[in-house]
């Protein structure tokens, strides 16, 4: 009998509804739906404007031929070359960019080229920026500025000073965005920060970083087959030999003279980083849509809830 009832009543639900009952029903609880949504709405509205403002810095990059101007006709002592120790790239040769963009990304990168260049308060324990000021104000719970102390609390495998792998974590998720069109092969590296100042001092560092980084490798490979080659001409007998050994070692040494005159060694600017006067996050005007739409939406549920519910003890 008890079931007959909640089945009738179930019944009752679904076919008494329709749009003239269902518009009375908000009618008539107006003042659930506008005092939830609203209260909702100061939620995300002040929720918004306490989270602090994030701005974005980017620099569009295209890769850099790595040919070094290798003539094409020592293609045929590529051998000879290979038996040296002495590696001729090809004029169409990229493997520096192919491989910068995955060392971009590397912990080694991080740990040997930007963590001792950047102050990890700005990384691990930036509460906010001061616009007026511009100065960024650090979290005291994480790190006392006055006393350049760490005083957060930490669980392990964590240490009281951030560990580099704990930071290139933060630097990897939070902060560096490196994205690639396929179409184009352009790069584009981006840095978020709480200091517009420090987006765009981070972006230059990455990319003044990894362009040293390569191009030093190649300037001291290229030194240490300079000096292999002057040692062998001077060691060789045959002439035939030693005239191939001269050829090389000029082409390296030219090598090596456009490695130290190039500025920009796997990466240049197409459009460099700027400081940014607009932030890039939060998006306060969506969140407080959604925050409007949540609480409409909930207090419609209330609102349903409430009248039917109260319905269904009356019958």
């Amino acid at each position: 009998m008890q079931e007959q009832n909640n089945n009738k009543h179930l019944n009752d639900f679904d076919d008494g509804i329709d749009v003239g009952e269902l518009f009375r029903v908000l009618v008539l609880g107006k003042w659930i739906i506008l005092s939830v949504t609203t209260i909702i709405f100061i939620i995300g509205f002040t929720y918004s404007l306490l989270l602090p403002n994030i701005y974005e810095s980017k620099a569009l990059l295209v890769p850099v031929s790595s040919s070094n101007g290798i003539s094409g006709s020592l293609k045929n002592y590529g051998g000879l070359a290979g038996l040296a120790g002495i590696s001729l790239p090809s004029p169409d040769d990229n493997s520096n960019s192919v491989k910068a963009k995955n060392k971009l990304i590397s912990l080694s990168f991080f740990q040997n080229n930007i963590l001792k260049n950047i102050y990890l308060p700005d990384l691990m324990a930036v509460k906010s920026w001061n616009f007026k000021t511009k100065k960024l104000v650090y979290d005291e719970s994480i790190y006392d500025k006055n006393s350049d102390v760490w005083v957060r609390n930490y669980y392990y495998p964590q240490k009281q000073i951030p560990s580099s792998q704990e930071s290139f974590e933060k630097f990897i998720t939070e902060h560096l965005s490196l994205s690639e069109d396929n179409k184009t092969g352009f790069l584009t590296l981006s840095i978020k920060h709480q200091s517009p100042f420090i987006a765009k001092q981070w972006t230059e560092l990455v990319f003044n970083e990894i362009n040293t980084l390569y191009k030093e490798k190649d300037k001291s490979e290229s030194e240490i087959a300079v000096d292999y080659l002057n040692k062998q001409i001077s060691i060789t007998v045959l002439s035939e030999i030693k005239q191939v050994l001269a050829e090389l070692l000029q082409e390296e040494i030219q090598k090596l003279t456009l490695i130290e005159a190039r500025q920009f060694y796997v990466f240049d600017y197409i459009d460099p980083p700027e400081i940014m006067e607009k932030e890039s996050e939060p998006n306060r005007v969506l969140i407080c849509i959604l925050s409007a739409l949540l609480g409409l939406v909930l207090s419609v549920v209330i609102a349903l809830l409430k009248h039917y519910g109260f319905k269904e003890k009356l019958a």
